[in-house]
């Protein structure tokens, strides 16, 4: 059993021609030209593509069976092109016999050329030769364009399952022409239209949510290029975290000499007590050489300044991927899991604008790891739209996670997220410092995402930069009267 493209290749036919003509015709389908003039930087995505439909249908003849009676013609061919006239003179009657059997086109012309020349000269030879290659040749061409057009109705079934999801996701992922591109590339899936309607819901919900999206664009443009001043510059905002004495500590960790009245120890609170021992206790006291408990735990406040809005040289910083780790307990439940859900949207959209990889990690009891720019990103990221917040909060095993992540050659130059409401335990000292040495010697970036104002500012402090956006109601009704 012979393919199609074995046939054309003994017949000479060329394929390269039928394959463009099959490319010519799929492109100039009414659904395409539609689609092109809506979404016209998809365009470009599409027919980047070509290459890989033209090697799908190179495939499809390479792969497609010659029916049996063919195949059989075919070998009659190549056995009577090796004979010399007269011994095709002797090899006639078997020649007409197979074409007879085969059922073939040219068995009513060859009995004719015969018949009207009972005497066989080498031109009449060569003449039936002649004709019996261009049926071949009709037939060849034929069942090509058969296998051909069967191939171009699901190649276009395809194209079309690709530009109906593209086409949804557009205003939502769709930000440059390299996000179309990858947009395209990560429609390729099966994915059913309940599936992706979970992102393109988030998109609206983004859309309707503008300084959450403004957040996510100043976090993706944070290290694109170094700041230079600009002269008379407008000012901006800026949040840092500064240290306050420990008005609220969480815990007694063991004993020191101060002047702190407050934390005194029962013993020399007595001492007040005693006459003889009331001056020596003074004397302590001016001195701060009184027992008192020490404690554990730090205030931090965050303190706001102005600082100048400065522009962006041409000199491009590295910018690795994002490594967005997000809080689902119980506490980031309801209009919080939207806005974090629809933070990550918006991450992703930069991510497949800049060229840059986009993971999510999602913490509570256990870390679950999404790609969203991976070849299934659009898969991924439906999975992670898909989850419901609940349990508890363990921000440790989320920067050990992105410890680890950092490591290993997906996160060179990573800029870690976090995105919770930060009411958690403060976190273990090695952790803590782990985090400093992934700042310090490596240069990585650590955000918070707060949507909370209530969150633990000691556990704020580790970030390089704080991004709130409070999802309490009032600020939720401010945003719409603002809006």
């Amino acid at each position: 059993m012979i393919t199609v493209d074995t046939l054309n290749v003994v017949l000479a036919v060329s394929e390269g021609e039928l394959i463009e003509e099959i490319i010519i015709a799929l492109l100039a389908s009414p659904q395409l030209a539609v689609f092109f003039e809506k979404f016209p930087r998809l365009k470009h995505a599409v027919t980047q593509d070509l290459p890989r439909w033209r090697e799908q249908l190179k495939n499809r003849l390479r792969d497609a069976r010659v029916p049996q009676e063919l195949a059989q013609e075919v070998m009659g061919y190549q056995k009577v092109q090796l004979l010399s006239t007269s011994q095709f003179i002797v090899q006639i009657p078997e020649t007409l016999r197979v074409l007879r059997q085969t059922g073939s086109p040219f068995f009513q012309q060859a009995e004719q050329l015969v018949g009207n020349n009972p005497r066989f000269t080498p031109a009449l030879h060569t003449l039936f030769l002649q004709r019996w290659r261009l049926n071949l040749v009709v037939q060849a061409t034929t069942l090509s364009h058969q296998v051909l057009e069967e191939e171009r109705e699901q190649l276009l079934s395809e194209v079309q399952e690709r530009m109906t999801l593209s086409g949804q996701l557009d205003a939502a992922l769709n930000e440059n022409d390299h996000s179309a591109g990858r947009l395209w590339d990560m429609s390729a899936g099966k994915l059913k239209r309940g599936d992706y309607q979970l992102i393109v819901k988030y998109g609206e919900f983004l859309a309707n949510q503008p300084e959450l999206m403004k957040l996510a664009e100043q976090l993706g443009r944070s290290r694109e290029a170094k700041s230079v001043p600009v002269r008379d510059a407008p000012l901006e905002t800026f949040r840092t975290m500064v240290r306050e004495p420990a008005t609220v500590p969480e815990q007694v960790e063991g004993l020191h000499q101060s002047d702190d009245i407050l934390r005194l120890l029962p013993p020399e609170l007595a001492t007040l007590g005693i006459t003889e021992l009331e001056y020596e206790f003074y004397r302590r006291l001016v001195e701060k050489q009184l027992l008192t408990y020490r404690l554990a735990g730090e205030s931090w406040r965050e303190k706001l300044s102005q600082r100048p809005v400065v522009h962006q040289d041409m000199d491009e910083q590295p910018r690795g991927p994002f490594i967005v780790c997000v809080d689902t307990s119980g506490s980031m439940g309801g209009f919080n899991e939207q806005c974090a859900k629809a933070f990550c949207l918006a991450l992703m959209r930069i991510a497949l604008a800049d060229r840059r990889r986009c993971f999510i990690m999602l913490f509570s009891s256990e870390v679950v790891r999404y790609e969203l720019t991976g070849e299934d990103g659009l898969e991924q990221a439906i999975r992670f739209l898909s989850q419901r917040f609940r349990g508890g909060t363990d921000l440790a095993s989320c920067f050990r996670a992105v410890n680890e992540k950092m490591q290993t050659g997906d996160g060179v130059d990573a800029d870690a997220v976090v995105i919770s409401d930060f009411i958690a335990q403060r976190l273990p000292d090695e952790v803590v410092q782990s985090v400093r040495n992934l700042q310090r010697v490596q240069q990585h970036r650590f955000h918070a995402v707060a949507m909370s104002s209530y969150g633990k500012p000691g556990i704020m402090r580790i970030f390089d930069h704080i991004w709130r956006f409070d999802t309490g109601l009032r600020s939720r009704l401010l945003r719409r009267l603002k809006g």
